[in-house]
């Protein structure tokens, strides 16, 4: 028997409620979102923007990858005031799904090719592997999948209440200290169950994450879902898994089941995990509904005897728990060699931004220097894989020539900023710029700190860019400023770290983005006085006295 659930008003469907308890689950039991597609093509293409229904248009476009603009002119004052029909432009983000951020330079050629003809030569790498692209008219979508799907890529449930992209290290297969190469598992995974009506219609986003990474850059612990490589007792390779990591705002950390997947079983333990989802998940409040709030009624132990039970019908092995992350960054950011006397070279575009131009030079440069092959990672970078090592340099200037740096500062480097007030209709400030001037300001003013950190910025509570597992993580919100007037600004959390803390608020502590350098600036400064040897930011921060902090 399931363990002991909450009460049936959650709307759990495994306790019998299928009554939908808000407009979200009304609109996906009246029409499953995968059903959109035709309608895209057959219709809104043809007929307009003017012509897409309402729920399509807010909810089951999201199933392909598209959600409406923030109409320009609307400040982050009206965000929460305002109705979407008022936010919405007439335009769409649309999020390109590259699972475990692997690319082909046919792949990356296309997406470039997307960017500049339809998207006004716009592109954004997402922490999540993913590319986004802007402006995006409804009467282009058909021949942007067209396009797209073409070379192998897709943009099915690139967003929804749907299983999103599946994370690996895009080193997969050629880092020479990997536990296992995740890559048939993802591809598996992929093959039979996205875009499956199985899974079509979750609570909420499923995250997922495959690696055997000793850097364990896929962050496992923030995951619904991920597998995480490990060697068991007798030698052999396989995963740790763990279930219930999320942000937002009720952040919780993954807890592990303590159990050991074979390869061959990677796929039925996903489909395991993402049904007791699809069943138990909560369903009447959008902001409990995803599967860390079961996770935290339940109790790893529950969960996985459910799993097994009633979802696998055989019992895992016990295993082993991972080590530590190897290293204090996990972003693969350098010049490193590969197992098989090759060299890999990951570098850091600016909190994300490239475009379609760029993403052209760098397919080319992946073919001229290696294989073609090209990596995105789960921190806004890309990797060029398969360089002989007597051309590393000479790749690494090509990269810099187009400001795409090899050996970035440690602001270039680890400073992640999320899409913002630019498109996004649920931000208050703007990020990417504010990011950008960030980075320059601090290298002129700290052009010597070099110790790892992180700076994360977000332009709303949602945490799309982990504000809260990050040594400074940035909040945007709507500040006084010394005049009294009401400005764009930054809640600030600091000493955040993936799988240690999450970030600590001070009480009061805000800055107007105008003033951000300056707060930045005293604050390091402050420690780079005070710390301790090979102190990090977050050990410096958990003693710090609170007015060192402000």
């Amino acid at each position: 028997m399931p363990p002991r659930q909450r009460r049936r008003g959650e709307g759990q469907w495994a306790l019998g409620y299928r009554e939908p308890l808000n407009k979200n689950e009304e609109n996906k039991k009246n029409d499953d979102g995968l059903n959109v597609r035709d309608r895209i093509v057959d219709v809104y293409s043809k007929a307009g923007f003017d012509s897409i229904d309402p729920a399509d248009l807010r909810g089951r476009f999201r199933w392909y990858g598209l959600y409406t603009q923030r109409r320009p002119g609307i400040d982050g004052g009206k965000t929460a005031i305002l109705e979407d029909e008022d936010l919405d432009d007439r335009y769409f983000m649309l999020r390109v799904r590259i699972d475990g951020g692997q690319l082909d330079p046919d792949q990356l050629r296309a997406i470039a090719d997307v960017s500049t003809k339809y998207a006004r030569g716009t592109a954004d790498l997402t922490d999540r592997q993913n590319i986004q692209l802007h402006w995006i008219e409804i009467e282009s979508v058909p021949a942007i999948w067209e396009t797209l799907e073409a070379v192998g890529l897709s943009t099915t449930e690139a967003c929804g209440d749907t299983p999103r992209v599946i994370l690996g290290c895009p080193l997969a297969g050629i880092d020479a200290d990997e536990v296992i190469d995740a890559t048939p598992q993802i591809n598996d995974i992929n093959e039979r169950y996205i875009g499956s009506p199985e899974f079509s219609n979750l609570p909420r986003k499923f995250k997922s994450a495959l690696s055997g990474c000793t850097a364990q850059c896929t962050v496992h612990e923030i995951n619904d879902i991920a597998f995480v490589g490990v060697v068991n007792d007798a030698g052999e390779a396989g995963y740790d898994i763990w279930v219930g990591g999320g942000l937002s705002t009720n952040p919780m950390f993954a807890k592990r089941l303590g159990a050991f997947v074979r390869p061959d079983q990677a796929h039925e333990v996903w489909a395991g995990v993402a049904g007791i989802f699809r069943d138990y998940g909560y369903r009447r409040l959008r902001h409990r509904a995803r599967i860390k709030f079961l996770m935290n009624d339940w109790g790893p132990e529950r969960f996985r005897e459910v799993l097994e039970k009633d979802y696998l019908g055989y019992t895992l092995a016990d295993g082993p728990e991972p080590g530590a992350p190897a290293g204090a960054r996990r972003d693969h950011v350098g010049i490193r060699p590969q197992r098989d006397g090759n060299y890999y070279v990951g570098f850091a575009p600016k909190v994300g931004r490239v475009n379609g131009d760029l993403l052209h030079v760098i397919a080319d440069l992946a073919e001229e220097y290696g294989s073609g092959r090209v990596r995105t990672t789960t921190e806004q970078k890309m990797v060029i894989l398969d360089v002989p090592q007597d051309r590393t340099e000479a790749l690494a200037a090509e990269l810099e020539a187009n400001d795409l740096r090899v050996r970035p500062s440690t602001f270039r480097r680890q400073t992640m900023a999320c899409t913002g007030i630019e498109y996004c209709k649920l931000a208050i400030v703007e990020t990417k710029q504010r990011g950008m001037d960030l980075i320059a300001e601090l290298e002129e003013r700290l052009p010597d700190f070099e110790e790892p950190l992180t700076i994360n910025i977000n332009g709303c509570p949602n945490s799309c860019a982990r504000i809260q597992v990050a040594d400074i993580g940035l909040k945007g919100q709507l500040v006084t400023d010394a005049d009294g007037n009401q400005v764009e600004g930054f809640q600030i959390h600091l000493g955040g770290s993936i799988g240690g803390a999450f970030g600590k608020k001070v009480r009061g502590l805000k800055t107007t983005a105008d003033d951000l350098p300056d707060y930045v600036e005293r604050v390091l400064r402050r420690f780079q006085k005070q710390k301790n040897d090979d102190e990090s930011f977050a050990g410096w921060v958990q003693r710090a006295e609170q007015e060192d902090l402000t």
